[in-house]
């Protein structure tokens, strides 16, 4: 079993072992943890897949449009398409854990860097840059810079 001591940052996505300074002059990505004992493999997985999903704060939402498409294309009937400006303030989060199922989409970033957590993968995203929401996607949303992020998310939902 080998022995984990010192500081190591660890990060959705991998868990790596710094040196003290270095570790210190990381920004907000990792999260940092001292210890003092062996570690097996088993817990150091389960550390790095126990972070707990924050509810959403800090986040504003403003519809820019729709279009009924049950007009526009046969067979979609009670659907929309939906254009929407998210905003995320510093330290904001677009939670909890949601699923994409019957809710394509693709989101596009005009200002800031938001973290898409999904899979046990933390991505960050800047302006000029986006990704696709598909059935696939269960993923949740958080803003670790220091301005605020604004996305526009275009996706196809059942009307209200």
């Amino acid at each position: 079993m080998p022995m984990a001591s010192g500081v190591f940052c660890f990060r959705v996505e991998q868990i790596c072992s710094a040196y003290p300074f270095v570790a210190s002059s990381l920004v907000t990505p990792f999260r940092m943890f001292t210890f003092n004992k062996a570690l097996s493999f088993e817990e150091v997985g389960a550390m790095s897949n126990e972070q707990a999903v924050p509810e959403t704060k800090g986040v504003t939402v403003t519809l820019l449009a729709t279009i009924d498409l049950g007009p526009e294309i046969e067979g979609m009937a009670g659907r929309q398409l939906r254009m929407r400006k998210v905003t995320i303030e510093p330290g904001g989060v677009f939670g909890p854990v949601h699923n994409h199922t019957e809710r394509p989409g693709t989101v596009y970033i005009l200002h800031g860097v938001i973290t898409d957590h999904r899979n046990g993968i933390a991505t960050e995203y800047g302006p000029g840059v986006g990704w696709p929401e598909d059935r696939h996607t269960t993923h949740w949303l958080e803003n670790r810079g220091v301005i605020e992020a604004v996305e526009i998310s275009v996706d196809i939902v059942r009307q209200e």
